[in-house]
């Protein structure tokens, strides 16, 4: 990986656990510096990681050469305006965000039109290394960046470059907000195993470990389609071809389709909101 100065403006989860990867993979913590109004986050990654802390967004963006921009979608407009307000130069810098919702044309009507912008979106399983990231790139983006903002996110786990920016709705819909789906399905069969006679902590334990298993046997299995997968599973006129029956009839294809749609809208419109 390229040796940059990296900027992370904003210190909440996801920047810590972007920070925390790169920096046990290796990448070198003196080149790495948080920047937020208050040391409370910032501090403690200092002090675990031996990267910088700072209080001066001004200061820290002007001495890197990629800023990563983790603040909320709400106040990216005028963090990025006081960073412009307060001197700093972009035209050389990368400007990676972490944040939905606001699009590159947004983040180049504050910065200049020539900024280098990546969009990305990660999810919340980052913070174990265990992420899927959609990575969008401006045209103003050189080869190069685009292979740092891989190593980058690659950090936090597996990416995916779009080439539309408008995919990066569908990468919020299929990934981005995809383990509230799979954790509202899994509390549903806790309930309902509870309600079967177990203790709440043997429910968890029957859905969590069949839902990490379900899961490494695609991740082992990439050269089967999940149809597959799941008709292994099935024997005729058994108790999963029951279950698989009563999903179809109640329709929970069409249910994940609207309810993925109805996400990827979301986006959209969060974009003319910043």
């Amino acid at each position: 990986m390229q040796d940059k100065k990296i900027t992370f403006i904003g210190a909440g989860n996801m920047a810590g656990s972007i920070i925390n990867g790169l920096v046990k993979g290796g990448y070198p913590a003196n080149l790495i510096c948080a920047s937020a109004p208050s040391l409370t986050n910032t501090q403690k990654l200092a002090d675990e990681l031996a990267i910088t802390a700072s209080q001066d967004n001004n200061q820290s963006a002007s001495w890197a050469d990629v800023i990563v921009l983790g603040v909320k979608p709400q106040m990216m407009a005028d963090v990025c305006k006081a960073l412009v307000d307060g001197g700093v130069d972009f035209t050389n810098k990368l400007v990676i965000s972490i944040a939905a919702g606001v699009s590159v044309t947004r983040f180049q009507s504050v910065l200049g039109e020539n900024t280098a912008v990546i969009r990305t979106m990660p999810n919340t399983p980052s913070l174990l290394q265990k992420g899927m990231t959609g990575l969008f790139a401006s045209q103003q983006v050189s080869a190069q960046d685009k292979d740092f903002a891989s190593e980058l996110m690659g950090a936090v786990g597996e990416i995916v470059w779009v080439e539309e920016e408008s995919q990066i709705n569908g990468v919020i819909a299929a990934a981005g907000s995809a383990p509230a789906y799979f954790f509202l399905f899994m509390e549903s069969m806790q309930k309902k195993a509870m309600e079967m006679g177990f203790s709440k902590e043997d429910a968890r334990l029957l859905v969590q470990q069949s839902a990490i298993g379900s899961a490494e046997m695609v991740k082992q299995n990439a050269h089967l389609d999940l149809e597959t997968l799941r008709n292994n599973v099935i024997s005729k006129g058994g108790t999963t071809a029951e279950a698989v029956r009563t999903f179809n009839e109640l329709n929970l294809p069409e249910i994940v389709g609207k309810a993925m749609q109805a996400a990827s809208d979301r986006g959209a419109e969060m974009e003319k909101l910043f």
